[in-house]
């Protein structure tokens, strides 16, 4: 009989060892909610991925699906410890958005050693499914080979052919920096120089001197967020842009724009992988989100959604929520939805579609709110990033 009493206290035991999400899917949205890129993703993303798994219909395999957040603050420690007691403790499937390129490299890293499946958003480096590539990750919307090719390229061919950089120093920065001198060099322009800035930096002038003496056709900014608007409002005060040098957002997206205002952001050419006002798809996306956040989403709260849902219907396509199948399932299902048409996933885990070459109106030429680009190009999926077996990724032979 005791024997017997012991077994059941140690049977209910396991059970509540047990995270709750056993048996349903649990999603987390791992990003930066207060600090420099509040704006860039945030809560505005979070608000996407629980779009996303209402319009899937809140359930797959018959069970609940639940949703966690997080602010990682951009520090790779606390990003990795929370994500390994969402993985280890909290019963978390999947962790997305991950903005900052130095916590979701960790936050990889961590995925590979626990089998867990993430995909990455807001993080840009395209070391992710390069050298750093592992058979869980996934990269969705963009990243810097992307950024370089339409942005970079669209000005060297417009005849801004000498380039300085200013730069985030850590993993984003360096990335988009290479990625982009690269494809100045290979078009035959010239990189005049470059300085590294700490991220979260508030006083940019002496770096924006060193620019403007450079002379420089091109003022490269190599950062993003509250950084990139910033720069180009003390370049403002500078009088950069009306000395003769173009400022090159590397990574400007709908929300730094309506951060700035057309006063400031005019002219100013960028790549992103979605805008709200581009086709019915897009529309019918923000439209709702809108009614949601009172904002229109830019490529990283957008690119959440899709993330969100795709990872859904690859658990319903595996038939499981065990990782290797839903991984193989990723990268056999199309993508098609409301983000992108037409979508692929690569060996290496990048998440191939077409991104924009935009230019930011004139406050004269904007119609209604939010009524903030004119496309001046289309940047094929298939050109804006490298084939696998280019990407560095060792998983492909």
């Amino acid at each position: 009989m005791k024997s017997g009493l012991l077994a059941a206290v140690a049977a209910v035991g396991l059970l509540l060892a047990v995270p709750a999400s056993a048996q349903g899917v649990k999603i987390g949205i791992l990003n930066d909610q207060s600090g420099v890129y509040a704006d860039y993703g945030g809560k505005w993303s979070f608000e996407a991925a629980k779009m996303a798994i209402e319009d899937f219909g809140g359930e797959v395999l018959g069970h609940k699906i639940e949703i966690v957040s997080a602010d990682h603050q951009n520090k790779p420690d606390l990003g990795t410890a929370i994500a390994r007691r969402w993985y280890e403790v909290e019963g978390v499937d999947m962790i997305t958005e991950l903005t900052t390129s130095s916590v979701a490299l960790a936050i990889h890293d961590l995925s590979k050693q626990m089998k867990k499946i993430d995909i990455v958003v807001g993080a840009a480096t395209s070391r992710l499914t390069g050298d750093a590539c592992q058979p869980y990750g996934f990269h969705w919307a963009y990243d810097t080979h992307a950024l370089a090719y339409g942005t970079g390229g669209a000005l060297v061919e417009s005849g801004g052919d000498s380039w300085f950089f200013m730069t985030a120093d850590y993993a984003f920065g360096h990335a988009l920096e290479k990625d982009t001198s690269d494809f100045v060099k290979a078009k035959g322009g010239k990189v005049l120089g470059a300085v590294r800035i700490p991220l979260n930096s508030s006083d940019f002038s002496s770096f924006l001197l060193q620019a403007q003496s450079s002379k420089a056709k091109i003022i490269g900014l190599a950062n993003a967020g509250l950084d990139t608007t910033n720069s180009i409002k003390q370049a403002a005060e500078f009088g950069i842009v009306r000395s003769g040098q173009k400022l090159a957002g590397l990574l400007l997206t709908l929300a730094e724009v309506h951060g700035l205002g057309l006063d400031a952001a005019q002219g100013l050419v960028l790549t992103e992988g979605y805008y709200w006002d581009r086709d019915p798809k897009s529309r019918n996306l923000a439209e709702r989100f809108f009614k949601r956040t009172g904002r229109m989403p830019n490529m990283i709260q957008a690119g959440t959604y899709s993330a969100t849902l795709q990872y859904l219907k690859a658990v319903k396509a595996a038939g499981t929520k065990e990782t290797e199948a839903v991984a193989k399932k990723l990268k056999e299902l199309p993508v098609d939805d409301d983000f992108a048409q037409g979508g692929k996933v690569l060996e290496n885990g990048r998440m191939v579609h077409d991104l924009y070459l935009f230019e930011v109106k004139k406050p004269s030429e904007s119609k209604k709110p939010w009524d903030y680009y004119k496309q001046l190009a289309v940047v094929p999926g298939d050109k804006a990033f490298p084939a696998a077996k280019d990407s560095g990724c060792p998983l492909v032979k």
